[in-house]
């Protein structure tokens, strides 16, 4: 009886929201969830109905284990904006179309507004009034609502400009906002990007999407559990919780800890989530492309979080008249798309400062390719040693927007950048290099792998896709031991579910 009460808690205790330990793809617990899961999947190739509900149930069941009973919020969306679509699409008045588009967004950026930024206008209210007069609301964030809230927009908008026809089956809807790889972190999943996927008959997983899929997965636990989190819990979370104690060289270490922490944990969430949809079938698209390869502050914006970048542009950046109104305009539109941008990561004015600062950038760097001959868009127009010398500056710029981005507050940036300009001590070098052997050692791995040519990425993908199943399994075993072998006591939820 002992034996059976204890399997029953052990079950209880699995299906059961943990908010100290929500669930994620570089977890023991979701290696299992997923293995039982595929495990029934495969046998759903020809059974389309049948496969959406099964996955639909997985991935609410995947975010109640990341956001408790929230889902209902999600689900909440689904219906809606579902609704909302058909009528859409069903109107021949613009005015009627107009006016359900703008309900769409009132209700989804709505929603998104008093979970995630309530706390922030209280306090802009009462520091411009001087009074304590509004008191601050104990609101959980649900993971990943940013994602699905602009995943969700981004249909409503579609059909409003007839991109794409509503779909005939809610199943369908709530499959697509739903599907778990890219649930809680993204990539921002386009509607007519994914929807033709959802029906196919028979669901194909090729020799090439697997071993594809693997390498990804494998790419993405590298680059999460082994390099982003040993060098944040070992060496850059200490920088940046007090920035005086520590040297201005170790500073700057620091900060290109984080440039390397913060592109490895996203990257390899969506290296990961990009994986797992290919072994299910499904393709996305690259969400990362090596973007401290950038030359320009532009081209940046073309390799990081691709999927939000394109959102920007093609729902805010555009919707506000884009390039199509005089250079100040444009300006002025960069400026104010990345500030937004820069709000959608987090509520806090470290937030909208870092987006100021890419959206300056942005504009600075578009004055430049009008007005002055020879400054380029990319890399791949520029002679050699110049674009050397703009991967160099480029680099830089954003990582004075990752001090803004990570400090906890203003005056641990100002301490920072004080370190680093007045008191870098030189002499220290060889001491912290030995040190920190392991930290130094694997932040130069990081950025060697992130630098290396394209081919040589494609030849380790190749070499991964077509080595034999056994190989394959080797291969994971012994990262998942590396793993296990210098992972924390506790496992470090990725980065961007904070937004």
């Amino acid at each position: 009886m002992n034996e059976l009460g204890e399997i029953t808690d052990k079950i209880v205790q699995l299906l059961q929201y943990d908010p100290v330990s929500p669930l994620i793809f570089s977890s023991g617990l979701f290696l299992f969830l997923f293995g039982g899961f595929t495990f029934f999947y495969q046998f759903m190739r020809r059974e389309v109905m049948l496969r959406i509900v099964y996955v639909t149930l997985f991935s609410l069941y995947f975010y109640y284990k990341t956001s408790g009973f929230f889902f209902l919020l999600l689900i909440a969306v689904s219906v809606s904006d579902f609704l909302i679509g058909k009528g859409i699409a069903r109107s021949d008045r613009q005015g009627l179309r107009k006016g359900l588009l703008a309900l769409s967004v009132a209700l989804d950026i709505g929603l998104l507004v008093y979970f995630k930024y309530t706390n922030f206008f209280i306090g802009i209210v009462n520091g411009l009034s001087g009074h304590h007069w509004l008191d601050f609301q104990n609101i959980f964030l649900p993971v990943g609502i940013s994602f699905f809230v602009f995943q969700s927009i981004s249909y409503t908008a579609d059909i409003y400009r007839r991109r794409i026809e509503p779909l005939g089956m809610w199943t369908d809807y709530i499959f697509f906002l739903s599907f778990f790889p890219q649930l809680v972190a993204g990539p921002i999943v386009r509607a007519r990007d994914f929807i033709p996927q959802i029906r196919q008959n028979p669901l194909t997983v090729t020799r090439e999407m697997f071993g594809t899929g693997i390498f990804l997965i494998l790419s993405g636990l590298f680059k999460k559990a082994i390099i982003s989190d040993y060098i944040s819990l070992n060496f850059v979370d200490r920088v940046f919780d007090d920035p005086l104690l520590y040297s201005g060289f170790e500073n700057l270490m620091g900060l290109y800890g984080y440039a390397l922490q913060i592109y490895c944990d996203f990257s390899g969430y969506s290296d990961m989530a990009i994986g797992i949809a290919l072994l299910l079938g499904f393709h996305f698209n690259k969400n990362f492309d090596s973007p401290y390869k950038s030359a320009t502050i532009t081209e940046f914006w073309r390799r990081w979080h691709i999927s939000l970048s394109s959102w920007l542009k093609d729902y805010l950046y555009i919707s506000l008249g884009g390039n199509r109104k005089g250079h100040l305009r444009t300006y002025l539109n960069l400026i104010v798309t990345m500030l937004l941008g820069g709000l959608w990561h987090g509520a806090a004015w470290r937030f909208v400062l870092w987006g100021g600062w890419h959206g300056a950038s942005l504009a600075v760097h578009k004055w430049f390719m009008a007005h002055v001959p020879g400054f380029k868009a990319q890399g791949a127009d520029m002679p050699r040693w110049r674009r050397i010398i703009g991967i160099v500056v480029t680099f830089h710029v954003v990582c004075f927007g990752w001090i803004m981005f990570r400090a906890s507050d203003l005056q641990t940036a100002r301490n920072m950048l004080s370190q680093i300009f007045t008191d870098f001590k030189p002499e220290l070098i060889p001491q912290v290099v030995s040190g920190y052997a392991a930290v130094m050692g694997l932040m130069a791995v990081g950025y060697l792998l992130h630098l290396m040519p394209v081919r040589s990425e494609l030849w380790a993908q190749r070499t991964v896709t077509e080595s034999p199943l056994p190989v394959k399994v080797v291969t994971i075993a012994v990262l998942v031991w590396a793993v296990m072998l210098i992972k924390s006591a506790e496992i470090q939820p990725f980065i961007y579910f904070q937004f």
